[in-house]
């Protein structure tokens, strides 16, 4: 009994590591989106709550797509091992599980955006070797016999032991060669569009951004660099796999309501108009009060509302009939952002540079949408395909069917960066210090307090116009103790930074940064 359960869970598992192999060969061959870990991995992004999905940013941070993508292949294993121990008992049972299996996979496929009925056929495919491969294992385990054993103590079959192991080596051996096929197809698939990135030139700026202000930066230790550098800059998003577009083939279409000349633009014809260059901080809505998804970069790009105008869009101001402006990923990720906000006169940018360099596959290369002043899941839509001109009582993008407001105005923010909470200070003088942002209206005054008390003036970095964040600092004379340090913004408009805590959604979060700390006592 326990060897049949040992050669049960044995092939179980193999025949999965088979399925997978092929499955995704089958996929480097056609998208990697429709591979199955990824395409069950979105439709679960789909499905999950909006708390759970929270819940799973704020543990995992920028790691949740890897913990995401683990835990299926847990799940995977698991089905694996019991599917194999079924398969001892009752082989047609087990096959009938495996089919199921690959048609979750297939139905998970369609479910995307972008899925269609050649996004189904990974799935299959890996479930049809699966089966076979279990079929194969289970039948030669039930013919085999001990090692030097003869047919009348073991079985009529010519199988031993090792000639069974030796099965599962030579099937293992076969599948990490059709993985290493898919790997090197998938390279290869990519390597048109590395190549193209490679190439890429970005365009003198006929507006070129002012250098950052000296005093910007105020190099406290602790605090990050006024320009966030590429690799730190935060990235959320739904996508599994990162999409690795070529430049050379890439097409930008706008369309819709109001379009009264349609475009179909590719690279070299959407850079041939002016292009200018800004420093602007995003924001993502899923930033909890202190938390770590907010970066600044100096963006470079086309502005996004003149192009709409040679498209002929008028925004609703001017009698316009669009009020939504939809972007289309090329993962089918649709962003929903108010046509009125893009057509103001703001550096709204199709932007193709990021920090001097072209924009990083996982920040959207080629071209991204950056809108300051809005939260990014409804303004920065990446890898950039399509922009649809229609309504928002006619269309809900893809996070506002997922509970999230159809519109969200960044809100003011501040953010203590160092001490770090429950830091072990010592006695005397200590920077308090960090950032601070308001999005197209500007910081004009941070405060900080300690334990309740008085509100005290931090200093504040040079500004860079009203569209990036400001550092501040403010000196702290430490007294032994535990203490609460607080910090509040007030924008531009006068307007200060509500205390009221509120979570992230469906609009972004409210209230002061508060970090804990103990100060030691005097010698």
């Amino acid at each position: 009994m326990r060897t049949s359960r040992a050669t049960g869970a044995v092939s179980g598992i193999v025949a999965a590591v088979a399925g997978l192999a092929s499955a995704q060969l089958a996929a480097a061959a056609g998208r990697p989106e429709a591979s199955p870990v990824t395409a069950v991995g979105g439709a679960v992004v789909d499905l999950t709550p909006v708390a759970v999905r929270e819940w799973a940013i704020r543990l995992f941070g920028t790691s949740d797509k890897l913990v995401l993508g683990l835990g299926i292949l847990a799940v995977l294993a698991a089905v694996a091992v019991g599917t194999g121990l079924l398969a001892v008992r009752h082989l047609p049972a087990a096959i009938a599980v495996t089919s199921g299996f690959g048609l979750v996979g297939a139905l998970a496929a369609l479910s995307r955006p972008e899925g269609s009925w050649q996004d189904a056929l990974p799935s299959l495919v890996g479930a049809l070797v699966s089966a076979g491969v279990l079929y194969l294992l289970v039948t030669a385990a039930r013919r085999s016999r001990p090692a030097g054993a003869g047919a009348s103590q073991g079985g009529a079959g010519p199988m031993d032991r090792r000639g069974f192991g030796r099965l599962v080596v030579a099937v293992l051996a076969a599948s990490a060669g059709v993985g290493l096929g898919a790997r090197r197809l998938g390279a290869h698939g990519s390597a048109d569009a590395t190549a193209s990135r490679a190439r890429f030139v970005l365009p003198r700026p006929t507006l070129p951004a002012p250098p950052v202000p000296a005093g910007a930066d105020l190099r406290v230790p602790g605090l990050g660099p006024f320009l966030t550098p590429d690799a730190d800059f935060y990235r959320v998003d739904t996508a599994l796999v990162v999409p690795r577009v070529d430049a050379d083939t890439w097409r930008l279409r706008i369309h819709g309501e109001g379009v009264t000349r349609p475009m179909t633009l590719d690279l070299r014809r959407l850079l041939a108009r002016p292009v200018v260059e800004h420093d602007i901080t995003l924001t993502c809505v899923s930033n909890e009060v202190g938390g770590p998804y907010a970066g600044n970069a100096r963006w470079l790009g086309v502005r996004l509302g003149d192009l709409l105008r040679e498209a002929g869009v008028r925004p609703p101001s001017e009698g316009g009939p669009a009020d939504q402006l939809v972007a289309r990923s090329v993962d089918g990720m649709t962003i929903g952002t108010p046509v009125e906000t893009v057509m103001d006169g703001r550096a709204a940018l199709l932007a193709v540079g990021m920090n001097g360099q072209p924009l990083p596959f996982a920040h959207g290369f080629p071209v991204r949408m950056v809108v300051p002043g809005l939260y990014g899941y409804v303004s920065a839509c990446k890898w950039i395909a399509e922009l649809r001109l229609t309504t928002f009582a006619a269309y809900d993008a893809y996070w506002v069917r997922r509970s999230w407001a159809q519109q969200a105005t960044v809100k003011t923010q501040s953010r203590i960066d160092t001490p770090r909470p429950y830091a072990d200070l010592a006695p005397g003088r200590v920077a308090v210090a960090g950032v601070a942002w308001a999005q197209h209206r500007g910081i004009a005054r941070v405060q900080v307090r300690v334990d309740g008390g008085p509100w005290q003036e931090a200093r504040l970095g040079a500004a860079d116009g009203v569209d990036t964040w400001r550092q501040w600092v403010w000196p702290w004379e430490a007294t032994p103790g535990q203490h609460t340090l607080e910090v509040r913004a007030t924008d531009g408009t006068g307007a200060v930074q509500t205390g009221v805590r509120t979570g992230t959604v469906p609009d972004g979060a409210t209230g002061w940064h508060a970090v804990d700390v103990r100060v030691r006592a005097l010698p």
